[in-house]
C-alpha cells in the first residue's frame, strides 16, 4: 500500500471523482509555480498539452522521491531523453489506448476530406455547379483499397470505421499474424502492397524500425491519385519526398504531425494544392478531460494498493544518482516503448 503518498495531479482533485483514499492530493498543471517541494512527489502526472518535456526537464531532477511518471499521450519518443533524470527505480507510464477513437475519427475525417477535395475547397471560393468544367468529381471512399500501417489500438480502430465505408482495408504490423479482425500483414510485405492501394493511413509507433518509413521509394511505389494520411508521428514520413510527390499532382497527403513539428512559417506544406494540414490535434476533443480522468483514476487505485501500473513503458535502474539529479547508470527501453501518437 502507498498510503500518506504524495500526487501531483494536472486536474483539480474535486474534479476526479472517485480517488483512492490515503494519498495526498496536489494540483499541479505544468506552470512554473509549484504546488509544493518537487522532493515530496511520489506521483507525477504531466499535463495535459504538448511540450511537456521541458517541464519535465526542469522539474525531474528535483524530484528526487517520484516513483511514477504519468503522461497523458500515447507514445513517450519526447521523453527518451530525460530517462536518466527519473529517480531510481522510478516507472514511467502512458496513456496508451486511451485516445484510441478520437484519433481513429481524425484519420478517417482527414481521408475523406482529401477524397471529397475539402482541402482544394478550403483554400478559394467554391465553385458553383454550372459552368466551364461543371463541379469538380469527388472520391468516395466506398469499396477503396486502404492500407492501415500499424495495429494497435488507433490502426484497429480506424481498421473499424472504414468498414462503415465497405471499404478493403489491409492491415500492417511489424509482424505478420491473425487476428480476430483478420490477417495482418507483416512490415516486409509493404512493398508488394503499397502498389495496389489507394490510400494509406500511418498510425504506427516511432521507433528506430519505423523512422522514415515511408520515404522516396515507398512513396514512388504507390499509385497516382493515391491519399496518405499520417496520424501517428511526423519523423516517419520523408517530408521533401512528400513535397516532391503532392507537388508533381502525384499523391495527395493529410498530415496531422509533421517533420518538423509545428512546421515553419513558408513551408510548402502549408499552402501547396494536395496537402493537409492539422496541427496534431487528433487526441484534443470535448471527451479528452473525461477519458484521461477515467483512466487516471484506474491508474491511481492501482498504485494506493501496490498493484502493477498500466503501460509501463520504462523503469529506471537503480545506480549511483548524483546531487543534481543526474544518474550514472545505463536505462533500458522497452521495445513497445513508442506507443501509438497523441499529443
Amino acid at each position: 500500500m502507498n498510503d500518506g503518498k504524495t500526487v501531483w495531479l494536472p486536474y483539480r482533485p474535486e474534479r476526479v471523482p472517485g480517488l483512492p483514499d490515503g494519498l495526498t492530493y496536489r494540483h499541479w498543471d505544468g506552470s512554473a509555480d509549484l504546488p509544493g517541494d518537487p522532493r515530496e512527489v511520489h506521483f507525477l502526472v504531466g499535463p495535459p498539452a504538448t511540450g511537456s518535456e521541458r517541464v519535465f526537464a526542469r522539474l525531474l531532477p528535483a524530484a528526487a522521491n517520484v516513483e511514477a511518471v504519468q503522461l497523458l499521450s500515447s507514445g513517450y519518443e519526447h521523453m527518451v531523453p530525460l530517462l536518466d533524470l527519473l529517480a531510481p527505480g522510478a516507472r514511467l507510464a502512458t496513456a496508451r489506448g486511451v485516445h484510441r477513437e478520437a484519433t481513429a475519427e481524425l484519420a478517417v475525417t482527414l481521408l475523406l476530406a482529401l477524397a471529397r477535395g475539402l482541402d482544394d475547397y478550403a483554400r478559394g471560393p467554391v465553385r458553383g455547379r454550372t459552368g466551364a468544367g461543371g463541379p469538380r468529381t469527388g472520391v468516395t471512399l466506398v469499396g477503396k483499397r486502404v492500407v492501415v500501417v500499424g495495429y494497435g489500438a488507433v490502426g484497429a480502430s480506424v481498421a473499424a470505421l472504414l468498414g462503415a465505408f465497405r471499404c478493403e482495408v489491409v492491415l500492417v504490423a511489424r509482424t505478420g499474424r491473425t487476428t480476430p479482425a483478420g490477417r495482418v500483414h507483416g512490415a516486409a510485405e509493404l512493398p508488394s502492397l503499397l502498389p495496389t492501394a489507394d490510400a494509406v493511413v500511418l498510425c504506427a509507433p516511432l521507433t528506430e524500425g519505423t523512422r522514415g518509413m515511408f520515404g522516396a521509394a515507398e512513396l514512388a511505389l504507390l499509385k497516382d491519385g493515391a491519399f496518405l494520411v499520417n496520424v501517428a508521428r511526423g519523423e516517419l514520413l520523408d517530408t521533401a519526398a512528400a513535397v516532391r510527390e503532392v507537388r508533381a499532382g502525384r499523391l495527395c497527403v493529410a498530415l496531422d504531425v509533421t517533420d518538423p513539428e509545428p512546421l515553419p512559417a513558408g513551408h510548402p506544406l502549408r499552402d501547396l494544392p494536395g496537402a493537409l494540414i492539422t496541427p496534431h490535434v487528433g487526441a484534443f476533443t470535448d471527451a479528452f478531460p473525461r477519458m484521461t480522468v477515467d483512466f487516471l483514476r484506474r491508474q491511481l487505485h492501482r498504485y494506493a494498493r501496490g498493484a502493477e501500473l498500466e503501460n509501463v513503458v520504462h523503469t529506471a535502474a537503480y545506480g549511483t544518482r548524483h546531487a543534481d539529479g543526474y544518474g550514472t547508470d545505463e536505462r533500458g527501453m522497452d521495445e513497445h516503448g513508442t506507443g501509438e501518437r497523441v499529443a
